[in-house]
């Protein structure tokens, strides 16, 4: 990605007795990008933060942050800010006191610290909270102390360990973007767990998805959602349909549809074909609207759920194109109303087999 990296891991494992939490994990972060670990439940991507923390010891590998090696440099000596999940901000000392305890822990001259303290306090848009507890802050308010601390020292590099999940949704939209306008302003690099997909699609430079330890892929919020290189990463990024198919030949057979396939097989094999819901386009079926009647890539469907999201529905569709297996189609609630259309409603959809992934 870049000759000269600001954070580089090799040959990263991680195990506990006979478990492998981590395996050959090799990444590099330029200096000032806002990278995402993105997974399920006990992927491995917390784990890696704390070993680029120091909190855990990797079984093997390296680190190198800023040209410097930090393998077996212990937290203290590491250049970074750290925001956990539960705040963690001291009850017994006010907003100021805990903004301020990794400076006066460093021995800065008070005028200095109070200075900082008043400057990172707007910087989060708290201004006049320095006096109080963090008892008497919400949940959100609690978060941006607990960032203000981390960017106190001015840290290299920011570690955010899942720090909007214990928020309500809208507290979420709203500091994710209120953190990745501050990460911009800064230039600071930075690195934020999250097993939220949205979160990872819409703030971050690049996304490391992981998966049983491992990096599944690691690329653009549009790579990994366009372009997934794995089976996990299609499923696990965004809704997607998945279907039966068979390689032969020159043609890749899905339902009823005998399609280019884009590259030559020597020996028919059986793969599974991942389509997201809006590569499903949708016409009524109606006499004269719609697609052309000998476009090879149209079918008929019949509505079987419609799932109200707001300005947009899942539909599940059933068609004898595909019999058994159903389709998901995302629609605009504006279609839907205009067409009149409910459960048992004809649908004529068109495939786009240009964005079909084949694995």
């Amino acid at each position: 990605m870049t000759a000269d990296p600001f954070l580089s891991l090799r040959n990263i494992y991680k195990t506990f007795g006979s478990f492998t939490a981590l395996s050959q994990i090799n990444l590099d972060i330029a200096r000032g990008e806002f990278i995402c670990f993105l997974g399920p439940s006990g992927c491995g991507k917390t784990t890696l933060l704390r070993i680029i923390a120091g909190l855990e010891t990797q079984s093997s590998g390296t680190l190198t942050q800023g040209g410097r090696d930090i393998s077996r440099l212990p937290p203290a000596e590491r250049d970074y800010g750290i925001v956990f999940q539960s705040y963690a901000l001291f009850p017994n000392l006010t907003v100021a006191a805990n903004v301020a305890y990794g400076l006066v822990n460093r021995k800065t001259p008070r005028a200095q610290v109070e200075a900082r303290v008043s400057e990172l306090v707007k910087l989060v848009r708290l201004p006049g909270s320095e006096g109080k507890y963090p008892s008497q802050l919400s949940g959100g308010q609690q978060q941006r102390i607990a960032l203000a601390r981390a960017l106190a020292t001015s840290p290299g590099l920011l570690l955010l360990d899942e720090p909007l999940s214990a928020l309500d949704a809208l507290e979420r939209v709203r500091l994710r973007q209120e953190i990745r306008a501050l990460q911009q302003k800064l230039g600071i690099t930075t690195i934020m767990v999250t097993h939220d997909q949205e979160e990872a699609l819409s703030i971050a430079d690049r996304i490391v998805v992981m998966n049983h330890g491992v990096i599944e892929q690691v690329g653009t919020a549009l790579e990994v959602y366009r372009e997934p290189a794995t089976p996990f990463v299609a499923d696990f990024v965004g809704k997607v349909n998945v279907l039966p198919g068979r390689l032969e030949g020159e043609h890749l057979h899905v339902g009823s549809f005998r399609l280019p396939a884009r590259e030559r097989v020597d020996t028919a094999r059986d793969v599974k074909i991942y389509l997201r819901p809006e590569d499903v386009l949708a016409r009524p079926a109606v006499s004269g609207a719609g697609f052309a009647a000998d476009d090879p890539h149209m079918f008929e469907a019949v509505i079987e759920k419609i799932e109200f999201l707001g300005s947009f529905c899942h539909v599940h569709v059933r068609s004898d194109a595909f019999h058994p297996h159903r389709l998901i189609v995302y629609l605009s609630l504006n279609f839907l109303s205009e067409q009149s259309l409910a459960v048992d409603s004809p649908l004529r959809l068109r495939l786009m087999p240009e964005r079909m992934r084949v694995f």
